[in-house]
């Protein structure tokens, strides 16, 4: 699958640092986003659809953040879907390898494509990104 636009949701700005590296140093030609919690992707998403946007291809979604965390964004995510033009695909990445976390996931399995962990490793770009 084809990525363009894509959402990265993440508090911590050396993760974004990181993911920057990755795709420039990988070759990997994507318009990134970077947004520190699920509040500010959700409008994100929102301003999209309301200006006609491009929306993202694809979502990377930590699950521990301030002020909305991953499982509420998903939340938030199941009350618009229905608006957008197009699916998502929603990866978690996160430094959770929790069981906790893991059977959360399950909760949300028609929105998560798949659960990765940190640290964001170039095998791991190149299994979401080829």
């Amino acid at each position: 699958m084809k990525f363009n636009q894509i959402f990265v949701v993440d508090d911590d700005k050396i993760h974004h640092f990181m993911i920057k590296k990755l795709l420039q140093n990988n070759q990997i030609e994507v318009n990134p986003s970077f947004f520190e919690n699920g509040f500010e992707a959700i409008n994100g998403l929102k301003n999209c659809i309301n200006s006609g946007a491009n929306l993202p291809d694809l979502i990377l979604l930590d699950i521990n953040m301030p002020v909305l965390d991953g499982w509420q964004f998903l939340e938030e995510y199941k009350t618009i879907k229905n608006n957008l033009s197009k699916d998502i695909v929603i990866n978690i990445l996160t430094s959770s390898d929790d069981k906790e976390d893991l059977n959360k996931a399950e909760l949300f399995k028609e929105e998560i494509h798949k659960y990765y962990t940190k640290p964001v490793t170039v095998a791991l770009i190149k299994d979401i990104f080829q």
